[in-house]
């Protein structure tokens, strides 16, 4: 039957109830100080408090994909230290944790990264996967969010994929990716056919933000599972290319986006009406600073959103219960589930 990897151990796929696919829960952990105005806040409370709720909504796992070395303050699963918190804020809720590995743009990328050439990291996909983070003994159970830039694909970012590829032919995790604003998910899927993933246990993050539903489309008729796994995050404000903390002054690049849910919503009732429910996830991708650049979806309920507002949303547009129940429970589970 197989199994699912979590951060306290391996566990039997059928307990997972509804899931997370997609989350940070490192925002929590690493970023809140300033909810307490830099005094400090008990990091592992605030993030206990904030998953905890999700049991009484019937969500029992959360997937949380911090790739490697985001910065400074966020050593991702760089860091043992942070996937300790993790086993301990699984031990406390009572929530299913999976760990991801993975890693983000290459503005973002730390340097021991941009040094390893693809054989080495690999081999530390492959550790990361099989051993554990560090000596922790903790192991991974998805490979992700693997990301690709806004409408470019750089050398860094294309070994990095090959290497998460090669990881997963290995292990026989799932991967997970990020797609920024919807760009480059058949280059993505290119890649991985050509190192010989298995696409049917690929999930290609953050295409709700896609505007074209036909590209979503012709994504899906490759075998891959598409990720709705922005929902509340309406509007969203990327930097492109990140400065060092003393940048010059002046104007930078970024692309702010709005993307409503209403449309979002109506886009997941029209491929379930497709025939595509088998290959869709649902998420929120909930981060600090989005809270507040939306406050009627993530900054009023959290994490709660995608349960209380976007499944009661979707049987008013007539998606059935036995199709919702596919996306937040049958697709993830598939897809964690080892073996």
């Amino acid at each position: 039957m197989g199994h699912v990897q979590t951060v306290s151990g391996p566990v039997d796929p059928r307990d997972l109830g509804k899931v997370l696919p997609h989350e940070h829960l490192g925002v929590y952990l690493w970023g809140g100080k300033w909810t307490s105005s830099g005094l400090g806040d008990p990091e592992e409370d605030l993030a206990v408090s904030v998953v905890g709720p999700l049991r009484d909504l019937g969500f029992r796992t959360v997937v949380e994909l911090t790739p490697y070395g985001m910065d400074a303050s966020d050593p991702g699963r760089s860091d043992p230290k942070n996937v300790l918190r993790l086993r301990r804020i699984s031990e406390r809720s009572g929530l299913h944790i999976v760990a991801g590995a993975s890693t983000y743009l290459e503005p973002y990328i730390p340097q021991w990264i941009l040094d390893a050439d693809l054989e080495e990291l690999e081999e530390r996909f492959v550790r990361d996967a099989t051993v554990g983070i560090g000596d922790t003994g903790i192991r991974v159970g998805i490979f992700g969010e693997q990301a690709t830039g806004l409408n470019e694909v750089t050398p860094q970012e294309e070994k990095a994929f090959r290497a998460v590829a090669r990881a997963a032919r290995v292990t026989g995790l799932a991967i997970n990716t990020h797609t920024t604003h919807g760009t480059m998910a058949l280059e993505q899927i290119s890649m991985l056919r050509e190192e010989g993933a298995d696409l049917s246990r690929v999930v290609l993050g953050h295409m709700d933000i896609q505007p074209d539903l036909d590209h979503v489309r012709r994504v899906l008729r490759t075998g891959v599972t598409v990720a709705f796994d922005t929902l509340g995050k309406q509007f969203w404000d990327f930097v492109l290319r990140p400065g060092p903390a003393e940048r010059e002054e002046g104007e930078y690049a970024k692309a702010a986006y709005f993307r409503s849910d209403a449309t979002r919503m109506e886009n997941i009732a029209r491929l379930t009406r497709d025939g595509f429910s088998e290959q869709i996830v649902m998420s929120m991708d909930m981060t600090g600073t989005e809270c507040f650049f939306n406050p009627t979806t993530h900054g009023r309920l959290g994490l709660s959103f995608l349960a209380r507002e976007v499944l009661p949303r979707l049987g008013k547009l007539g998606v059935s219960d036995s199709a919702v129940e596919q996306m937040v429970v049958t697709n993830p589970t598939r897809l964690l589930t080892i073996g």
